[in-house]
């Protein structure tokens, strides 16, 4: 029986409890990467190992916890490094909406959370996994972003100005890598059925946006693929229209 795709490879899943970040870890544990699934909630973890289990008969690392956390990606970095030696996929899926309201309604400690979760914690996972990924043979980062980061609209200020740095700092970080074997990918999932989308979009019809199990075999491609600079971000719809990347 021929290897899987992903075969022995570690991928680091953040937000894996739900959404998105659960579809790209259980995609990736199918593919036959060792998945360490990262997120707030215990139960919603344990409930992607028994899927991942039932799927493959292999269980994922599972690690609870808030990656904005004061040490705690730190710790994460260090724990992995103990126990793999590496990590070959990254796919940083965890950030929060925060709230929908105008920019000089925003309270402090409101835009000081969204900034937390969505950009401060992923210069620190990028700080901690560099050195894991350095040690791959063919190291990919996904990190997940918005086209609020690029198209500003009414309302979705701290989440939109959170993934407008996140994208210059991902880019930023693969340019100072070029020469080294990490590749980096903005994907751009766009609307989806998922718990976020229902708070930003109450009214919405969930069953007209795409279920976020879609996007698994986009991730399992990217973790692969022969990525350049990230000079543009890989859409989903526009992937999913011509049924291969639409930009890498």
């Amino acid at each position: 029986m021929p290897d899987l795709p992903l075969t022995d490879r570690i991928a680091l899943v953040t937000g894996a409890s739900r959404g998105i970040g659960r579809a790209a870890a259980l995609a990736l544990a199918k593919a036959g990467a060792h998945v360490v699934a990262v997120a707030r909630t215990q139960g919603g973890l344990e409930e992607l190992d028994d899927e991942i289990r039932a799927a493959t008969g292999k269980s994922a690392t599972l690690v609870p916890m808030d990656i904005a956390e004061e040490g705690a990606l730190d710790q994460l970095g260090l724990a992995v490094h103990q126990r793999f030696g590496r990590l070959d996929i990254l796919v940083h899926a965890a950030a929060i909406l925060g709230p929908i309201t105008p920019v000089s309604h925003i309270e402090p400690k409101h835009w000081a959370r969204v900034m937390d979760v969505n950009l401060t914690a992923s210069y620190r996972l990028i700080r901690s996994a560099e050195p894991l990924l350095r040690a791959s043979e063919r190291p990919r980062a996904i990190f997940l972003t918005t086209s609020r980061a690029h198209n500003p609209k009414a309302f979705w200020g701290p989440y939109g100005a959170s993934k407008a740095a996140l994208e210059n700092l991902v880019r930023t970080w693969a340019d100072e890598l070029e020469q080294t074997k990490i590749r980096a990918v903005l994907l751009e999932p766009g609307a989806m059925r998922t718990k976020m989308r229902a708070e930003a979009m109450p009214g919405e019809d969930p069953m007209s946006l795409p279920d976020p199990s879609e996007i698994g075999p986009l991730v399992v491609e990217l973790a692969q693929a022969d990525l350049g600079l990230p000079t543009s971000n890989v859409v989903f719809a526009d992937w999913k229209r011509a049924g291969k990347l639409a930009s890498a």
